[in-house]
């Protein structure tokens, strides 16, 4: 966007003090590239400059070998505050010691006299300054961190967005991943050689000035341009961070991020415009489990570095804009956000104690402007693998992770602010005002559940990238107790490898940690075609290779190595715990895992269950899980989040364990899921027995059936319950419409015929939909007449899955070498052949695939 220098510069014409042409001076002195062929009025940091003309004298060269007088600049009486001059010393090597650190050219050597800059004014009287190396003028070619003291890159700092959302905001980006993160450069960084411009104080900016003499000494210098200001303040000065509301000219329409590009600053630096949100203060401070703000579709908040005397321009159309003082902001489409320049301890504690806890923090100001703090982005990047940091967005609501207490910059007035820690604790949304005096604000948070104290532990068993101590103060401040960090391939990335070590489980007493909450680096092993596998807090080495057959999630060209099922195995041998991840998906070689016996737990997944366009708990993953408890397998069901951004949420579904006796620790946790007395929930806490037997268990019921008494019970700290059925063999045969409400309990009796399962779904949603599923427990198995669970249908589907993936293995799969291949192959097919006699031992007829026809000859 091209907007006008700065009004309150002048620049100085050095038609008749020219005196070399910049092209021909010598290499230590060259023009910056930057400059190229830049003639006439020039902008620079929105300060107007006078250049000269190419192909004829266009620049003041100082040199006393060649001049020892002073080149006399007149200025014709005029007033000025300050006389900024755009120049620059020759490059010369630093020597920092003779015959050994003396042949760089990086800009560090200091302090030598270059040039007098003398003010004569229209009395006759004089004022001379000293300008010194690395003071008030600086070579062009310098080092990193070799910028001058007293004078500032003729570029200045810029802001950009990070780099997947200018991939969004405009297709295509030049700024690198990482670089991108840092989403500023400094003027000292943006370019391999530099003008610089000196802005020297007038000290009788009364009196009119005459002339200026410049004067060389000791080294050679250029000067480029000079201008003068009348301005009090420093005029080069950056300002400090502040923001305005501003309402977009009609017609103008935001980027696909939501952000205005059209506005730009002349003194300073535009950071962001984006669109403001407007939250309801009424909403904010009612016990709604959910807030989000609207998105205003007229007005910005823009948010800015100036000098006081800056104007802001937004575009009107492609020829005109709007201007803005900002030193004077009474504009009707304008409102000044207070500045956030408070700094405020906020302390969290649990009622009743005085012990900070860990929770996750919003704060946001009276514009909607999120305010975090500090060490924390104010806009979290919500994209894959790029934002590892302890934070969280959920919609337009951002948040950070702290440890029980941090220190934010925050505004006078009123600042409103959410506190949450996990399904026992309730939420707290208020509203504090902070004025000058403020210095700590102390938040109190109340645990309204309390089933810890029953035997319950929390655990997400499925998290990737972030660190394993970032891991340990998410699931603090979320109340997981268990954190499972995997260690994965995605093609050619490797994540957390180097943070396994197959014996360290952080947090733990033993580790130096109180043993309550906890961090163990296990892997996800991972093919495309055959599926995922979670391997936990399995000993010794690593179990390789981390992925294979092929991207994407091993590199292209690797063979298929192993099973999921061999894997698996290693795990169990290794005294891991084996996890199916993300029900019901990959959907083929899981089966094959069930039916051999080697996963302690299928899983459900949500990366976020708090976004309106995430599914709560999939009824495919249920339904699946179904098959697989009507065939007898009684296999527990975990959650787990497959955190892998921002935007994803560490225990937004979890896993709830009864650790029964058993004092808290891994190992106990391992041992409590593969007793099967569990639950996933997105929110409300459950829990069930049928004539007494907790889930995990079974009941031997006799040959003439009868009935089964069912208990539950279910308490929620946010999300309304509407629904709990109790669930048998698949189906719901008994529901209470409990309403909304927080808290039910209920019981039945169930008449029972024929082997079959108990287990207790809850309905209920965030987001007023309440047939969405929000809490189920694993299953409690009932045997009539000591026969085994077996539906041909889900045996027949499920065989047909074990089908597929021999016939993948056979004919698609990047084949290894021929010994491997028979290994892995056999692995499938003793799974095959292991449901298949159990569905000819139950006479069920069933179609064969070419690959098992009896009658025809097999491949293999």
């Amino acid at each position: 966007m091209n907007i006008p220098a700065s009004s309150h510069f002048t620049p100085v014409a050095l038609t008749q003090a020219w005196n070399a042409d910049r092209q021909t001076l010598t290499a230590g002195l060259r023009p910056p590239t930057t400059l190229g062929d830049l003639t006439g009025q020039q902008v620079f940091q929105g300060i107007p400059f006078a250049l000269g003309t190419p192909d004829e004298p266009n620049v003041i060269l100082l040199d006393r070998a060649r001049n020892e007088q002073s080149t006399e600049i007149e200025l014709e009486n005029r007033h000025a505050t300050y006389v900024l001059f755009l120049h620059t010393v020759e490059d010369r090597i630093s020597t920092y010691q003779e015959g050994f650190a003396d042949f760089a050219i990086d800009g560090n050597e200091l302090g030598d006299l270059v040039a007098d800059y003398t003010l004569e004014y229209a009395d006759g009287t004089t004022e001379k300054t000293s300008v010194l190396r690395r003071f008030a003028i600086q070579q062009s070619r310098i080092g990193w961190g070799a910028s001058a003291f007293a004078a500032v890159p003729a570029l200045g700092p810029a802001a950009f967005l990070p780099t997947t959302d200018a991939q969004q905001a405009h297709g295509a980006t030049s700024i690198v991943y990482g670089r991108g993160e840092t989403r500023v450069a400094s003027g000292r960084e943006r370019t391999a050689d530099k003008l610089w411009i000196y802005a020297l104080p007038n000290p009788h900016p009364e009196k009119p000035l005459r002339r200026i003499l410049c004067t060389p000494q000791k080294e050679r210098a250029v000067i480029y341009g000079i201008t003068t200001t009348t301005i009090t303040e420093h005029p080069l000065r950056p300002g400090v961070r502040r923001k305005v509301r501003l309402r977009l000219p009609d017609g103008a329409q935001l980027n696909k991020i939501g952000e205005y590009e059209e506005v730009a600053i002349d003194l300073g630096t535009v950071i962001s415009a984006r669109a403001a949100f407007d939250y309801k203060e009424a909403d904010w401070l009612s016990d709604a489990a959910l807030v989000q703000p609207t998105q205003s579709p007229t007005d910005l908040i823009v948010e800015y570095v100036a000098h006081p005397q800056a104007k802001l321009y937004v575009a009107k159309g492609e020829d005109e804009h709007l201007t803005y003082a900002l030193a004077d902001l009474t504009d009707d489409a304008t409102v000044e956000v207070a500045p956030a320049h408070r700094p405020v301890t906020l302390r969290v504690v649990e009622q009743g104690t005085d012990r900070p806890i860990a929770v996750r923090l919003h704060l946001h100001g009276a514009h909607g402007e999120y305010l975090p703090p500090r060490g924390n982005h104010r806009k979290v990047n919500p994209h894959w693998f790029e934002d590892n940091y302890g934070e969280f967005v959920n919609g337009h609501n951002q948040y950070a992770y702290i440890n029980g207490e941090c220190i934010a910059d925050l505004p006078l007035g009123d600042v409103y602010v959410e506190v949450t820690k996990g399904y026992e604790v309730k939420p707290l949304r208020t509203k504090v005002t902070i004025t000058p005096e403020t210095g700590t604000v102390t938040l109190e948070v109340e645990r309204v559940l309390r089933w810890r104290e029953k035997g319950w532990v929390t655990a997400d068993t499925h998290v990737h990238f972030l660190s394993p101590t970032t891991a340990l103060l998410e699931g603090q401040a979320e109340g997981v107790n268990v954190v499972n960090l995997l260690a994965s391939q995605w093609g050619e990335m490797f994540s957390n490898v180097t943070d396994f070590d197959g014996k360290t489980t952080l947090g733990a007493k033993e580790f130096g940690g109180d043993g309550e909450f906890l961090v163990r680096v296990g892997t996800e092993n991972r093919m495309q075609t055959l599926g995922h596998i979670s391997l936990l807090g399995y000993g010794g080495r690593m179990i390789h290779p981390l992925c294979t057959g092929g991207p994407t999630e091993s590199a292209l060209g690797d063979p298929l190595e192993v099973t999921m099922a061999e894997w698996a195995q290693r795990c169990l041998d290794q005294g891991g715990l084996v996890v199916l991840p993300h029900a019901p998906n990959p959907q083929l070689e899981r089966a094959a895992d069930i039916v051999l016996g080697v996963v302690d737990a299928i899983e459900m997944m949500t990366f976020n269950p708090l976004n309106p366009n995430n599914m709560q708990i999939s009824p495919y993953g249920l339904a699946d899980w179904y098959r697989y408890l009507n065939l007898g397998y009684q296999v527990p069901v975990v959650g787990g989040s497959d955190k892998m951004s921002a935007s994803s949420l560490l225990g937004g579904i979890r896993t709830y364990a009864q650790l029964g006796e058993r004092e808290l620790s891994y190992e106990n946790w391992m041992a409590a899921v593969r007793t099967g007395n569990t639950f996933v929930t997105v929110g409300p806490l459950v829990e069930l027995t049928v004539d007494g037997v907790a889930p995990g268990g079974q009941i031997n019921v006799s040959s003439n059936g009868g009935t089964v008494d069912v208990s539950w019970r279910v308490e929620s700290a946010t999300l309304p319950v509407e629904v709990v059925e109790i669930v048998v063999g698949g189906l719901a045969v008994e529901s209470t419409t409990v309403g909304g409400r927080l808290q039910a309990s209920g019981s039945a009796s169930i008449p029972v015929t024929e082997s079959t399962w108990v287990a207790l779904r809850v309905r209920g949603s965030y987001h007023g939909h309440p047939e969405q599923i929000a809490a189920h427990s694993s299953a409690v198995q009932l045997v009539v007449e000591g026969k085994p669970l077996f539906q041909p249908q889900d045996a027949m589907l499920v065989l047909e899955q074990i089908e597929g993936a021999i016939a993948y293995v056979d004919t698609l799969a990047p084949r290894p070498e021929a010994q491997r291949f028979k290994q892995l192959r056999a692995t499938l097919e003793r799974a095959y052949q292991r449901l298949h006699q159990r569905l000819h031992q139950n006479g069920v007829f069933h179609r064969h695939t070419p690959l098992h026809t009896h009658d025809v000859e097999r491949e293999h």
